[in-house]
């Protein structure tokens, strides 16, 4: 029994502990609640917008632009506000509003179930209310602790204060863009009038904008998502009953009348703008407003004040002689993504031309600034740059006959026979030469060759991401049918000047929040391998190929750079509304356009009259100062001898043999490159006879016409062969040899030995050394190169048998040292020999 009454007793401790627990709890909550104080209406009057977020170039010294320097806000009574604005803001902000304590429960159950669910606590569904009390009163971080002093304080507000008064406050704090805050000012800035004289389209615009001011901007690039949103409200607004039908469908129809956007104290006004969107984007548009960011971007301002400068002088100029009034430019180190350059127009601040509209990320044709991405996929499928695409007039629509006419069932305006810039045709064209010079009809044939949507996704894969369908374009996409963005296309460039290797555009190298504590870093990365290295330097070599590109645009034209290796490529749309010059080097990617912003067309004249000496300009500047970096020259194939005749550059036939020039015998593997010729059969074809476009490595197809290019492109092909073949004199006389060289072998390679320097003596690395050499063989010796430790020192071609170099001057110098010698006969035989040599004193 003792025991029982004790257990009984110790039990009814534990209860009386818990509840005086309890209650010691409710208690501080019911203090701690009660002790929240409400600030009076003056107190939120003087509030001042702090947490300045700063934008500075890649030096972090050069301010570009402070996000709430110079804040503008004017409070105004809510009698001095006009109905439709008031209403408008209530419809798409909180519907609810007039009705509600300061909250809407569902809204909070519905966002705290999300929030738990996902272990957070961000979900929106706040009244007016809250964001006054949000904004005004609270920190911005989402903690549990700061919803139930939100909910609290909301339902205190909303007790204390009546709802124009909450209404006043909201319309007085709102964030309308930049360092715009409150309706009166919005007003202003966006319409030129008061508040109270806003009209109903004007009052959803700016009901529209708070939510996020930099994305439904007015003057940003984003136009029809802030025309989508104001619609909303509209509706909204209607749904309610605030407005009646008519004036629904007459606001929804309003062409309202926007002011200029009057920007100070503002470098690099697009870049800036574009970081703000980075910005809200990735953060938040709090982010921007409290977020007191100190934000280190990419760019470089020296950089980008000679590239606006150019810009503007030249648009100007070529607006009075080519009627093209902007242009634009966009550079980006290769090797990190990061973004040097953007200029949106020839001036942010031109109201003529609509200077804020930012080229850089609109989306325009590129014309035959695509033709690249096209060639790299041929290259990665085995064609070569010497590989024979004819360059004829050409039907693509196999509807339709060899010369362009429909035939029977097939609508005339579907043919489609693509024209060269010149209406001319050049018969049978390598890669490198049609690339270079940029040619249409075989960028179109390759195009088909290569397939549509492999195309959409090598370029989608290099970092281009506006191409939908190839039903959408069909094979107008080579000549810049698509859609693309000037910053998506100069980073895509920089794939080929990086060796194959995509690092995706950025414009952050850091950002650091108030405390100093770094937000978001920059870090080297190794990129992603998007093509074949080769590929990347097959298409480099011919972009910087100015030989190859000279019949065209000449030997000194304007995307020649002179003392430096530089890859570049034009495009010109059809309706010669945009022209385009993208150009690089392994460390320095330019991409220019030029055109007018409302898509007029320019004057009939190419992107390298156009777009090219600007870019040329800016470019040869920066350039001028820094030593060559030339690219990386491309390997051959091991396997290029073997490969299909019209692969490699044959277009006379398919079946050929290789004679050595000397001996007149079938060329061996030893017959060296300089003595080789090839011979083919008569048998010329356009491509799809010799290649099968699903495999264009295996074997010739065997019944041609069962591709549906096959009939259109063989017609043309020998319609042009029929009418020049007596210009061509292809083949060797008489029969095919039926020995092999017996010049170039081993027997007959010269002999050489090195008399001097000896291995046993000892020279002076700053002394002449004179090295002396002997050889026999069946042909005499006509050079020989000297190398020391692989460095090439020099050639003797006098036929003389000595060489004499300094060894310090060569700056090869190790601690042990290898002389090699190699020598070529007359008949470009070659043969080579070392020895070691102990060579002192050396640097």
């Amino acid at each position: 029994m003792l025991r029982k009454h004790k257990h009984r007793t110790m039990l009814k401790n534990i209860i009386i502990g818990v509840v005086a627990l309890g209650f010691f709890i409710a208690g501080g909550m019911v203090l701690w609640l009660v002790s929240i104080r409400v600030p009076d209406l003056q107190s939120f009057e003087n509030r001042v917008i702090t947490s300045s977020t700063k934008v500075y170039d890649r030096t972090g010294q050069v301010l570009l632009y402070d996000f709430h320097d110079n804040v503008k806000r004017t409070a105004v009574p809510i009698a001095s506000m006009s109905n439709y604005v008031k209403n408008a803001t209530v419809a798409i902000e909180d519907s609810n509003f007039y009705n509600n304590n300061g909250i809407e429960f569902k809204s909070l159950i519905r966002s705290f179930l999300v929030d738990v669910l996902h272990a957070s606590f961000s979900q929106g569904g706040s009244t007016i209310t809250q964001q006054i009390v949000k904004n005004a009163l609270l920190t911005q971080d989402k903690t549990l602790i700061r919803k139930v002093k939100e909910i609290v304080l909301s339902l205190k507000v909303s007790r204390e204060m009546t709802k124009d008064q909450i209404l006043e406050l909201y319309l007085n704090e709102a964030p309308y863009g930049g360092s715009i805050y409150g309706i009166e000012v919005a007003s202003e800035t966006y319409f030129g009038k008061h508040a109270a004289d806003l009209d109903l389209a004007e009052s959803a615009y700016m009901a529209a904008i708070p939510q996020a001011p930099s994305r439904y901007s007015p003057y940003g690039n984003n136009k029809q998502g802030l025309e989508d949103r104001k619609n909303l409200v509209l509706s909204r607004m209607h749904d309610l009953g605030f407005i009646t039908d008519t004036e629904y469908a007459s606001a929804k129809t309003e062409v309202v009348a926007w002011q200029p956007q009057e920007t100070t104290g503002i470098k690099a006004p697009h870049f800036v703008f574009f970081i703000k969107d980075y910005l809200e984007n990735k953060y938040g548009p709090d982010i921007l407003q409290t977020g007191g960011l100190k934000v280190t971007t990419t760019l470089d301002y020296g950089m980008e004040q000679k590239a606006e400068e150019i810009v503007k002088r030249r648009a100007l100029t070529n607006e009075k002689t080519y009627n093209a009034s902007n242009e634009g430019m966009v550079a980006i180190d290769p090797k990190t993504g990061q973004i040097l350059v953007m200029v949106g127009s020839r001036d942010y601040f031109d109201k003529e031309i609509d200077g804020q509209y930012n080229i850089a990320t609109a989306e325009r044709q590129p014309g035959s600034a695509f033709k690249p991405f096209v060639y790299a996929l041929a290259f990665n499928d085995g064609y070569t740059p010497n590989t024979i695409l004819f360059d004829v007039p050409t039907e693509f629509n196999s509807g339709c006959n060899a010369y362009g006419y429909a035939t029977s069932g097939v609508n005339q305006k579907d043919c489609y026979m693509p024209q060269d810039y010149d209406g001319g045709s050049r018969g049978p064209m390598t890669i490198r030469n049609a690339l270079a010079q940029s040619i249409n009809i075989p960028a179109v044939k390759m195009l088909y060759l290569v397939g549509i949507d492999n195309a959409i996704k090598i370029a989608n894969d290099m970092g281009i991401r506006t191409l939908t369908t190839a039903k959408q374009y069909g094979l107008t996409l080579v000549l810049g049918g698509g859609e693309v963005r000037l910053l998506d296309m100069t980073s895509a460039y920089g794939v080929f000047a990086a060796g194959g290797v995509l690092h995706a555009p950025t414009p952050i190298m850091k950002i650091e929040n108030p405390d100093g504590s770094i937000l978001e870093q920059y870090t080297q990365d190794d990129g992603v391998q998007v093509l074949p290295k080769q590929t990347a330097l097959e298409i480099s070599s011919i972009l910087a190929d100015n030989a190859a590109r000279t019949p065209i645009f000449g030997p000194k034209s304007s995307l020649y750079v002179p003392n430096h290796d530089v890859a570049v490529k034009t495009g010109t749309t059809n309706d010669f509304k945009d022209a385009w010059v993208i150009g690089y080097t392994p460390s320095l990617v330019v991409g220019g356009w030029a055109g007018n912003n409302d898509d007029t067309p320019m004057a009939k004249k190419i992107s390298a009259v156009l777009a090219a000496p600007t870019w040329n300009e800016f470019m040869t500047t920066i350039l001028a100062n820094t030593p060559n970096e030339p690219f990386e020259a491309p390997t051959k194939d091991p396997n290029y001898d073997n490969l299909k005749p019209v692969i490699r550059g044959v277009w006379q036939g398919g079946e050929s043999y290789t004679i050595d020039t000397i001996s007149g015998k079938l060329a061996t593997a030893a017959t060296p490159e300089q003595t080789r010729k090839e011979y083919v059969y008569p048998s010329v074809h356009d491509i799809l006879y010799w290649v099968d476009k699903t495999n264009p490595l295996g074997p010739k197809p065997a019944n041609p016409y069962n591709d549906p290019q096959f009939k259109n492109w063989e017609t043309a092909a020998q319609d042009w062969w029929g009418t020049h073949a007596g210009k061509y004199s292809l083949f060797q006389p008489g029969p095919m040899p039926t020995s092999y060289d017996d010049v170039h072998t081993d027997a007959n390679k010269p002999q050489i030995s090195i008399i001097s320097p000896k291995d046993d003596v000892a020279y002076d690395g700053g002394t002449p050394l004179t090295v002396q050499i002997t050889s026999t063989g069946h042909y005499p010796l006509t050079k020989f190169d000297v190398f020391l430790n692989d460095a090439y020192v020099g050639t003797n071609t006098s036929g003389g048998s000595t060489f004499t170099f300094v060894p310090d001057s060569t700056g090869a110098m190790r601690d042990t040292n290898e002389l090699r010698v190699i020598g070529y006969d007359t008949v470009y035989n070659s043969n080579e020999t070392s020895v070691p040599v102990n060579i002192t004193g050396s640097n």
